[in-house]
């Protein structure tokens, strides 16, 4: 029996909580059985007094519960009347700068993916905050060079022990506290363990391979042969997905398929989005679809594959380039064009070692793990409220400021108790800026060490050796390459003798920099 010196702990709290939090969820039964439960409550109570405060009480979540209902009503829209836009976000796996068709792909045709660049805005001044998978995600979630949130030193491994903290915040945290309804289908690549999954992380609901599809649980061995001649063999033997491979596909947190059938994997993820879409049509969404594919090995269904190996790459992308026409079209129908933000963007350049089974990077200098354009300057195209039509951007801008856009696109700012990197920049997206607030850019390695800043036009690498396990040091002397990227956006002309000076000032300015995350550097989750 709950005393009258109770009233004012434990169990109202409760109550009190629910109703509250009914302004996120409307869930207007447990609003009326919370009512309920604090009026039998009361009745118990004999002191006069006590009646009369229960009778001001209930008045109270009476009236609480009307205007909670009203702030739901209100709450997926703006100060202005505006309903708060959809999100929808597709990241792919290992696609280079000159993979599309918009992008100035001769041998690959992606019409629908062109579809963006035509009725949106072409960025090509985009750039990811590493050149590998793990550290690239943990940027694009959390606006932070992957340094600050320790997962910047390579990928993680079906045997690894890390995530990104939970506390952390992401996206999909972010939009979640806003009434948001959160969805993650593919790659997560940022933790495997069920603490660390995108349901640890803001997401509502999550299917995928938790991490690269070349990778088997639970301890990464018996893998078949590598290279782009195993590749080649593997594209020949499609059943290999299920004889040669233990890549699990994960739902929420338990594995329901080993091995997955890879050869679904980009039509399964986008079904999901479709059927999330179609479910949540009425309430602001955010869909984040991290393709697992083209990472090797390739694979794409039994209806549209292409017998030959050389073509393997060129296959993968057209299926995907199919695969975001049908999820185009399903918002088109449903009629969310006008209020749903679609960004198409990749984790970082091409696996060229992989030859056909791995793509291009245009006019740009090398490819995925390094810290060149062809690394980290990735291919962006973006749909959505606000966005001109046709146009193109190339000034700075990236991954790490998708967040801090989105919060002010939503109008809701971030948390004030962390230093993130990122900057709004949706004044570029809507093409209201002609200049980038974005002025500078650090380039770390894929296994997180310092080796460049971009400042301006101006590009500055400074390479040190490195030893058998890619860490710094040997007996080679460090190379410094200055570029100026506006007339030599294929780094091959190396300017260092001629600016000694700003060499100077860039490597004095990039190590500040550096000093600065290092410093004030937060942990990641860590399974004990």
């Amino acid at each position: 029996m709950i005393q009258g010196e109770d009233l004012g702990t434990g169990w109202h709290r409760s109550l009190l909580f629910k109703i509250l939090n009914g302004a996120r969820y409307l869930d207007t039964s447990e609003h009326q059985s919370a009512l309920a439960s604090f009026r039998e409550q009361c009745e118990y109570l004999a002191n006069p007094f006590i009646q009369i405060i229960s009778t001001i009480m209930q008045m109270f979540l009476r009236r609480l519960l009307v205007c909670s209902v009203l702030s739901t009503v209100l709450f997926g829209f703006n100060v202005f009347g505006a309903a708060k836009p959809n999100f929808i976000l597709i990241f792919i796996d290992d696609q280079g700068y000159g993979d599309l068709s918009c992008f100035g792909s001769k041998i690959i045709k992606t019409p629908n993916i062109d579809r963006l660049a035509t009725e949106g805005r072409k960025f090509t001044s985009f750039m990811v905050a590493s050149p590998v998978c793990t550290p690239s995600r943990a940027a694009l979630m959390t606006a932070c060079y992957p340094k600050r949130v320790g997962m910047h030193q390579h990928v993680l491994f079906p045997q690894s022990k890390k995530g990104l903290h939970p506390e952390e915040h992401t996206i999909a945290d972010h939009l979640k506290s806003q009434g948001y309804a959160t969805a993650c289908f593919g790659k997560w690549h940022l933790g495997h363990h069920p603490e660390v999954l995108p349901t640890s992380n803001g997401f509502d609901t999550y299917l995928g391979i938790p991490y690269s599809n070349d990778m088997n649980h639970p301890d990464n061995k018996g893998k078949p042969q590598g290279g782009w001649q195993g590749m080649d063999i593997l594209w020949n033997d499609p059943e290999s997905t299920l004889t040669k491979w233990k890549t699990p596909l994960i739902e929420d947190g338990e594995i329901v398929e080993l091995p997955v059938d890879q050869r679904t994997v980009t039509r399964r993820y986008t079904q999901k989005a479709i059927d999330f879409v179609k479910a949540h049509k009425d309430e602001p969404f955010f869909v984040y679809l991290p393709h697992t594919m083209p990472h090797i090995p390739l694979y794409v269904p039994d209806d549209v594959r292409d017998p030959d190996p050389k073509n393997a790459y060129i296959n993968t992308i057209e299926h995907i380039d199919s695969e975001v026409g049908r999820l185009l079209d399903v918002v088109d129908d449903l009629k969310l064009t006008e209020n749903t933000y679609v960004i198409y963007t990749t984790d970082n350049g091409p696996w060229l070692q992989f030859k056909h089974h791995g793509g291009s990077a245009g006019p740009l200098r090398a490819g995925k793990g390094t810290t060149f354009e062809g690394g980290q300057r990735v291919p962006c195209l973006m749909r959505g409220p606000g966005i001109p039509a046709g146009t193109v951007c190339d000034e700075l801008t990236g991954t790490i400021d998708v967040l801090p856009t989105i919060a002010a696109l939503t109008g809701k700012s971030l948390p004030s108790d962390r230093k993130i990197d990122g900057i709004d920049v949706s004044g570029l997206w809507k093409g209201t800026l002609n200049r980038s607030p974005r002025t500078e850019f650090i380039h770390y390695t894929s296994v997180g060490n310092l080796e460049g800043l971009r400042q301006g036009d101006w590009k500055i690498l400074v390479k040190k050796p490195r030893n058998q396990n890619n860490q710094q040091g040997g007996p080679n002397p460090t190379q410094i390459m200055l570029f100026n990227l506006r007339d030599d956006v294929g780094e091959q002309n190396n300017l260092a003798s001629q600016y000694p000076d700003l060499v100077r000032i860039l490597t004095q300015r990039m190590e500040a920099l550096d000093q600065e995350i290092t410093t004030n550097a937060r942990a990641p989750w860590v399974t004990e």
